[in-house]
């Protein structure tokens, strides 16, 4: 007989401390348990959470007894060796708990904890004669209360370990946890056109034919509807719903469609369409590459070879997205997997279309928006390395986490993008960095793309790290938009100024609109007003919350806080003083769209932020609005900037390009140079060269001049000069300490101690501690702590020496009621 041996595992909790824990494995278990594997363990004194075993072993711990596995949740890994090593490596860089690296890896339904709530799923038709008796009782239960947590199940059950039972109800599509339902993710459709009942008869048909031929004024609709018949393949009353935008494509007008709906010939109906096309299986040859795009790539194919990160720097509308396509068919031809990261899904829909036209079902799309199901399908199906399916993943920055087996590309498009970084909550992650780290795990290629790299990208590839790789004229030798200034100060002294508008912008707007071309308008601030002054004591409305002032928005009719939703309705007298004399001061998206219905009522003028885009269909509504010319003018925030092509933009206004520069950090220029550049290529990017008018009080500005050259180049041995004398990114790393408490004395008294033990160690290297520009959010008082560390010193052993000091500063009792997080290479 065998000897029994007492095994141990060290598992991975999903909660925020730096080491792993060890359990013990019962002996029945033994043969069982493997690396990868989920468990259900206990934690704390009545908790159930659901762990990840990534070492199984025979050293008991030493300071306490080690409590025993619960109950073994999979037959099989569920990650990877490669992932785990990737998971310690984010949690060394970014000073991050691994258990909160965890928590941002794996969809939720991975995560069965005490407190995890589910609901009765809202599509379930499960023959209640499949469950068994436990199951039966969990939905009835549901049935009778809505919602359960799994303590609350565990209870009407009468067992401790129920996570195996709800596992089984998930799989079998009874129940889905809470979350999911909130985050279900919606179904994309569009607008078809297709004939009315009545004039499916084939007389009527001819009848009403003849009826529009003999009458002058309706050749148009006549148009319309035989371009109808002839695309949706007419024959004896039959046909096929047609896509509205391929009407207008081919010359229909969309006031005409409308008229004949209205006069009940056709019918115009939401349906739902696939993400990738209507045909995924359909073949698209690759488009045949301009002389700079073959250059381009084989330069990049060259940099690959000598195992080099790449960056392609190409303008604005240079056909990067035609060299990717090129990039992944040759991977795919070596059956190796690629991940496509954009900086976010619901801004690139373009993209995803234009890139399932040649990749059909391999394509996958992995975000953070979509409901849990949808999400470990992917996943999955990415362990599996399946040959035939999500063989490329388009991803926002949580993509990276997915289980990869055989990564042979990662293209990080637009790679210059902030929202790449994950800000709160921990890990502060920067996929653009961590998708290099993966490649590096697996040697697959990694190539970044932008037409306003990041500072440091740039240094990287000048300074012989990546390899550089530029193409610096459009496809189809398009020019580049001219670009020019607005002197808003010069208009005011004049009063020429209509509302926000120089008297330029709104020629050049009424212009394009004349020859039917349309108009973006970008203003990186939503809400109506930022700001209400009273005119006699300067009293602001402000949050209760936070330390800052209200935006008032005019659709809501009310005052909130932008970074805790707190609202109230609108002031009529001031606070302080009792004035009635209050005014609004700047000005956001929607009073820029407010006022602009006054200057051209007969336009359609419609607005692309975040309050018009709570859904996805609601941003999908508007690009499609726009793409099919229903509407003139788009105004929006940096939403506009990001990958969309418009065939009939030609003008792009910037209309405060002063609040971009002006900010209080030193990447302001930065942004602003990409911002700006990146909006100013949504014009003209067809025959017709486009047009950039930028508003702002200084003209002369340097940012401004560089960008109206599109010397991105220029403005970078500029940057680079401060960059290097004021000890910022590239030539330093930046650590940042934010300390949070609802007392701010205490708050002070801590973070002075915390910032005299950091510069006992790191002395000049260390700024602050300081309020930053909003000193309080959502009741907690916060001040910043800032490290700048040489690039030649030894990143391990800063970071070593920063946690120890951390853990000292805790060891007083005063200071345990304090917040620290850390924040490495902030953005």
């Amino acid at each position: 007989m065998p000897e029994r041996k007492t095994l141990f595992a060290q598992i991975i909790l999903p909660v925020p401390v730096r080491n792993e824990f060890t359990y013990r494995i019962p002996f029945e278990l033994n043969d069982q348990v493997f690396v990868g594997a989920r468990v259900v363990v206990p934690f704390g004194r009545s908790k159930l959470v659901t762990g990840i075993i990534t070492e199984v072993h025979e050293k008991a711990p030493v300071n306490y007894q080690a409590k025993y596995i619960e109950f073994l949740l999979d037959e099989a890994p569920i990650i990877t060796q490669r992932q785990y090593l990737f998971w310690q490596w984010i949690s060394n860089y970014y000073m991050a708990p691994i258990g909160d690296v965890m928590n941002a890896a794996l969809p939720s339904n991975f995560k069965l904890a005490s407190e995890t709530k589910v609901v009765l799923h809202p599509d379930n038709t499960i023959d209640r004669k499949l469950l068994t008796d436990r199951e039966n009782d969990i939905i009835d239960a549901l049935e009778i209360r809505d919602v359960l947590d799994l303590k609350e199940v565990s209870e009407i059950v009468g067992i401790k370990t129920i996570q195996p039972i709800i596992k089984g109800l998930i799989d079998k599509k009874a129940v889905i946890t809470q979350e999911e339902l909130k985050d279900k993710f919606t179904p994309k459709t569009a607008i078809f056109c297709t004939l009315s009942e009545e004039l499916r008869q084939e007389d009527t048909l001819n009848e009403t034919i003849r009826s529009l031929e003999a009458t002058k004024g309706k050749m148009k609709q006549l148009d319309a509807l035989l371009i109808l018949l002839n695309l949706g393949k007419y024959n004896n009353g039959d046909m096929e719903p047609v896509l509205r935008k391929d009407l207008i494509q081919q010359g229909a007008s969309q006031s005409s469609l409308n008229t004949l709906e209205k006069n009940g010939m056709i019918l115009q109906e939401k349906l739902q369409v696939s993400r990738f096309g209507e045909d995924s299986n359909a073949e698209f040859p690759l488009k045949e590459l301009s002389e700079d795009q073959k250059r381009a790539l084989a330069e990049i194919k060259s940099g690959f070879e000598k195992n080099k990160v790449c960056l392609l720097h190409g303008v604005t509308g240079s056909g990067k997205t035609e060299i990717y396509v090129d990039l992944i068919q040759e991977q795919l031809d070596q059956g190796k997997q690629i991940l496509f990261l954009l900086p976010e899904i619901a801004l690139t829909a373009q993209l995803i279309q234009r890139l399932s036209y040649y990749f059909g079902e391999q394509i996958g799309v992995y975000h953070s928006k979509f409901n849990q199901n949808e999400r470990v399908e992917v996943w999955n199906h990415v362990l599996q390395n399946d040959p035939n399916k999500f063989r490329i993943i388009l991803g926002a920055r949580s993509s990276v986490f997915l289980p990869f087996q055989d990564l042979g590309l990662i293209i990080v498009d637009e790679e210059h993008e902030s929202t790449f970084k994950q800000y709160d909550p921990s890990p502060r992650y920067n996929a653009r960095d961590c998708a290099i780290v993966l490649g590096n795990l697996f040697k697959a290629n990694v190539l970044l793309g932008s037409a306003t790299p990041s500072i440091e990208s740039y240094y990287n590839a000048k300074s012989g790290k990546y390899e550089l790789v530029e193409l610096m004229q459009r496809f189809g030798k398009v020019t580049l938009p001219e670009i020019h200034t607005a002197n808003v100060r010069k208009e005011r002294k004049q009063k020429s100024m209509q509302s926000h508008f120089t008297s330029y912008l709104i020629d050049e707007m009424r212009e394009s609109m004349n020859n039917q071309e349309q108009v973006i308008l970008f203003q990186n601030r939503r809400g109506y007003t930022p700001y209400w002054m009273c005119e006699v004591c300067n009293w602001t409305p402000k949050c209760t919350n936070c330390d800052v002032s209200l935006t008032y928005h005019k659709q809501s009719n009310l005052l909130k806080c932008h970074y805790c939703g707190y609202t109230t309705n609108p002031v009529g007298s001031c606070a302080s003083c009792g004035s009635n004399r209050i005014k609004m001061l700047g000005f956001g998206t929607e009073k820029i769209e407010d006022e602009l219905g006054l200057v051209f009522p007969d336009k359609v003028i419609k607005r692309l932020d975040l309050d018009t885009t709570r859904s996805k269909n609601a941003y999908a509504n508007i690009i499609d609005e726009f793409d099919n010319g229903q509407i003139d003018v788009l105004i929006g925030t940096q939403m506009v900037t990001k990958g969309l092509d418009f065939e009939h933009v030609n003008l792009v206004g910037v209309l405060d390009a002063d609040m971009l520069l002006n900010r209080t950090d030193f990447r302001a220029f930065e942004r602003s140079f990409q911002l700006m550049t990146q909006v100013a290529g949504r014009a003209g990017r067809r025959e017709k060269r486009g047009k950039v008018i930028i508003q702002t009080g200084d003209p002369d500005q340097w940012v401004l001049q560089k960008i109206l050259d599109h010397d991105y180049i220029g403005f970078y041995e500029s940057e680079i000069i401060e960059r290097k004398n004021y000890f910022y990114p590239p030539y330093y790393k930046i650590i940042e300490l934010t300390l949070r408490h609802k007392d701010e004395n205490i708050l002070n008294a801590g973070a002075t101690d915390l910032a005299g033990k950091l510069r006992s160690v790191f002395k000049e290297r260390i700024l602050g501690p300081e309020f930053p520009v909003v000193k309080k959010i959502q009741q907690y008082y916060l001040k910043k702590i800032t490290i700048k560390i040489e690039k030649d010193v030894s990143d391990k052993k800063v970071k070593e020496r920063i946690s120890e000091i951390i853990d000292d500063f805790y060891s007083v009792p005063r200071n345990k009621s304090i917040r620290v997080s850390i924040d490495v290479d902030p953005a």
